[in-house]
């Protein structure tokens, strides 16, 4: 049985971006339970600084994925665009970011 996805994420302030996690999600861990340190984000409703690092194509940054986002840098995005309004999150453990980032 496939994981459900969540519902598209939120903020206060109308920034909207897909949270996932699963064994087919760009995450670690890479399963279906979590907790997660590192998730995928998709398709924000606007460029964003802050998870640019993590994009797959630099040159659409609303029309692509974000892979292996740690979770503090989530959380930061979420706090800085006001906090959740609606929407969903996977399980997510909040460890001190590393500062690697995969693939770079």
């Amino acid at each position: 049985m496939m994981k459900k996805k969540n519902r598209f994420l939120v903020c206060e302030d109308g920034f909207t971006v897909s949270i996932q996690a699963s064994q087919m999600n760009y995450c670690e861990p890479r399963d279906d339970t979590g907790p997660y340190v590192s998730v995928e984000l998709g398709y924000p409703s606007a460029h964003d600084s802050l998870i640019q690092p993590w994009a797959e194509d630099n040159e659409r940054p609303t029309e692509t994925v974000y892979g292996w986002v740690p979770s503090d840098i989530v959380l930061e995005l979420i706090t800085k665009h006001g906090g959740i309004k609606e929407g969903e999150l996977p399980p997510m453990e909040y460890a001190a970011w590393d500062g690697q980032i995969p693939g770079i």
